[in-house]
Parts: C-alpha cells; sequence; structure tokens
C-alpha cells in the first residue's frame, strides 16, 4: 500500500466506489468534492424526478452551483494551484450519479464551451468571455452537430461560414445543441467556403438570425434543454471568430479533452444506479426476506459493482495520463466507448432487481435507465469510438 492513499475508516467513501479511488485525490479536492456532494444531495436530486418529468431545467440552481467555484479549477489562470483532472473527473462522476441531465448541463458549458475558447480563443477573447464563464453569469453551449451529420463531422459539416466586410456570415443548421435553449453564447463550429476548412466562432444569443428550437419528445436527458439551431445569413465580427480554430484537428482536440469527462459520466450513472438498486435490495422484502438476500440478486449486484469499478479504473488511469501529458485520442475513446457499454448493462441489471417499480421514477433507478442509452450515443457512438481505438493500434482507419 503506498503512503500517499488515504484509506483509513474516517475517510467517507460512498457505497459505489468499493476500491476507494476518491482517495487518490488531494485533501483539499476531497474537500471540495465533500462540498459538491453535499449541495448535489440537498439540492439537486430533491427535484431531479420532477424537473426529468417536465422537461425542464432547474435554472435557479446555476447560482448555487457557480458558488462552488468549480468552472476552470483546472487551469491556473482561475485557481492557484490548478485542481487536477481527476478531480474534473469526480466532479462529472459525482454530478452524474445524482443527475446524469445536471451532469450533461455542466460539461457543455465547463467541458465543451469552455474549453473551446479557453484552448482556440486569443488571449483577448479568453479574457472577454471565460470570467464570466467561470462565474457562471454567462452560460455556454457548443453547436457541432448537425440534423445530417453526426458521426461523420469532420468531413460532412454543412454549416458554412462565409467572408464578409468586417466579419462572416453563418448560414446553416445544428442539432442536439445542449443548453442552447437559454445559454448565452454558443461555439459554432462551420465550415470556411473559400478554404473548406472547419473554423470555430463565439455567437452570441441575441444576434439576428440565429434561432434556437427546443427539442420536444425526448425520452433521455429530459431536463437538458437540447436545441435545433438555425443559422440565416447570422453576422459575426472577425473578433468572433476563434482565432486558434483553423482546422477540425482543433475541434477534436476540443473532444479529446471533454470526451474523458463524458466516460466519467457513464461511471457516475452506472453508480447512482446502482447504487439505487442496492438501496432498494436491503428494503424491499419478498417471500418475507428482502431482496439482497437471494442468490440471483446478489449476483446482479456483484456485477453491476464490479462493471462501476472496471470502469472507474480505466478512467482514473485516464486522468492521470491526462494530468502527465501523455493521453492520446485512442485512450479517450476507449475509456469513453467501454464505460458506456458497461453503463449500459449496469443500469439494465439495476432496473431488473426492482422489477416493475424499475420504471417508476419515485424508486429511482428509472431515470438512470432513460438516460443511460443518451450518454451512450453521445460524445462519439461506441462504433465510432471502437474504430478510433481500432485505427490507432492497426494504422489502418476502417472509418469508411
Amino acid at each position: 500500500m503506498t503512503d500517499d492513499i488515504d484509506v483509513t475508516p474516517s475517510f467517507e467513501i460512498h457505497r459505489g466506489d468499493f476500491y476507494r479511488y476518491e482517495a487518490l485525490l488531494r485533501p483539499d479536492e476531497q474537500e471540495q468534492i465533500s462540498r459538491l456532494r453535499d449541495f448535489l444531495e440537498r439540492e439537486v436530486r430533491p427535484v431531479a424526478d420532477d424537473y426529468w418529468e417536465r422537461a425542464e431545467f432547474p435554472r435557479q440552481l446555476i447560482p448555487k452551483v457557480a458558488a462552488l467555484g468549480l468552472v476552470g479549477s483546472g487551469y491556473g489562470e482561475f485557481r492557484s494551484p490548478p485542481l487536477s483532472r481527476l478531480f474534473d473527473g469526480f466532479v462529472s462522476l459525482e454530478m452524474s450519479r445524482v443527475d446524469p441531465s445536471f451532469s450533461t448541463f455542466w460539461g457543455v458549458h465547463s467541458g465543451l464551451a469552455f474549453a473551446s475558447i479557453y484552448h482556440c480563443g486569443s488571449p483577448e477573447q479568453r479574457d472577454r468571455w471565460l470570467p464570466g464563464m467561470v462565474d457562471m453569469t454567462t452560460i455556454g453551449a457548443f453547436g457541432l452537430t448537425e440534423p445530417e451529420h453526426g458521426s461523420d463531422v469532420a468531413g460532412g459539416l454543412e454549416t458554412t461560414a462565409r467572408k464578409v466586410d468586417g466579419g462572416w456570415e453563418l448560414t446553416g443548421k445544428k442539432r442536439w445543441i445542449g443548453n442552447a435553449t437559454f445559454a448565452d453564447l454558443v461555439v459554432v463550429w462551420a465550415k470556411d467556403a473559400e478554404s473548406g476548412e472547419v473554423i470555430g466562432f463565439v455567437v452570441e444569443r441575441e444576434t439576428e438570425g440565429f434561432v434556437p428550437t427546443k427539442i420536444e419528445g425526448k425520452i433521455a436527458l429530459r431536463s437538458v434543454q437540447n436545441a435545433d439551431i438555425t443559422l440565416t445569413d447570422v453576422f459575426v465580427p472577425d473578433d468572433h471568430r476563434l482565432e486558434n480554430a483553423r482546422t477540425f484537428a482543433d475541434t477534436a482536440n476540443v473532444l479529446r479533452i471533454t470526451r474523458g469527462g463524458v466516460a466519467w459520466g457513464a461511471v457516475g450513472l452506472a453508480m447512482g444506479a446502482y447504487e439505487r438498486a442496492l438501496a432498494y435490495t436491503l428494503e424491499r422484502e419478498q417471500f418475507g426476506k428482502p431482496l439482497a438476500s437471494f442468490q440471483l440478486v446478489q449476483d446482479h449486484l456483484a456485477t453491476m459493482l464490479s462493471n462501476v469499478t472496471l470502469s472507474l479504473g480505466m478512467v482514473v488511469r485516464l486522468a492521470q495520463m491526462q494530468d502527465a501529458g501523455i493521453e492520446e485520442d485512442e485512450h479517450a475513446a476507449m475509456a469513453k466507448a467501454s464505460a458506456a457499454t458497461l453503463m449500459r448493462e449496469t443500469v439494465a441489471r439495476a432496473r431488473e432487481v426492482m422489477g416493475g417499480n424499475g420504471i417508476v421514477l419515485e424508486h429511482g433507478v428509472a431515470r438512470f435507465f432513460a438516460d443511460a442509452e443518451a450518454v451512450y450515443s453521445y460524445e462519439g457512438t461506441r462504433e465510432v469510438n471502437q474504430l478510433i481505438v481500432g485505427r490507432a493500434v492497426t494504422g489502418i482507419g476502417a472509418f469508411v
């Protein structure tokens, strides 16, 4: 046992972290996670089912989560010393463990949108937009996916950017854009009509010709305010073009950074479903005994916990590689594909041990069971992520 891992009984570990990976965090990071956990249990869990069922987002909670000071915590400009990638991962895990919709909102704002401006923006652009995003008075969204292009956006992007006097004119459509119905700014990726390269822009909410429309009828992540966006001759000034977003490689860099966070979210979602199922089987009696006392139920519980533990070990190592600067696309892709696949099995087993009650919101698993379907597909489907890994190990691209 290494000296830097605290596994004493006094260290608070929730039941889903069977191997006590959370003990790898620094003491100050552990304290921050404890504060976040208290916030989620006190403010988010009590309202999550209601907002999910109504397909609305609890926007009144934004100032409260902002007060935790977590946005930008991994960057030295906003926190000294910066917190680790491992800490960022546990933030995603804890949010997904309580409400995957809230975690998705967080990931879009503090991950995709924030990282796009931080890594692709000029110093002036970072100074203009990031402070408001850090204190969450400015909410961000990320516009890449289109109605006809998801997995193939690298070569199939149809939204165009045409250079005009003093700026650019954007025309096209985007789909599945989280936070877009209320975001103050959206990072929009478009194809340069002249060069054919994918470049990025910051489009502010009140810009003429920018129209977001909420997507209705979802069966997963219902609290997330996904939108279709129509861009009709939208004028964007030159200083709103992200200076360092020159090709799709820059877009892909943002996706690589954030894909690991989605993998952590998948682990948290599976952990939340497992913990609710465990609690239920300990309380629910059939044939005069708790469900948890039956061999077949214990087999399900052990398998669920094993899935969570296997996935958590993978994403912990991924975070360590990110902190060391040795993570590659294929590492993030493997983590997302594997964690999401094991998550899908885990939530199915959680629903199964709860019988008919597993499909009712009040018993705690139905929302996880439904939300898993969205997490399984977004930020790269299993198949696309598998092909990224396959290309890395064979040297042969097999995408088309």
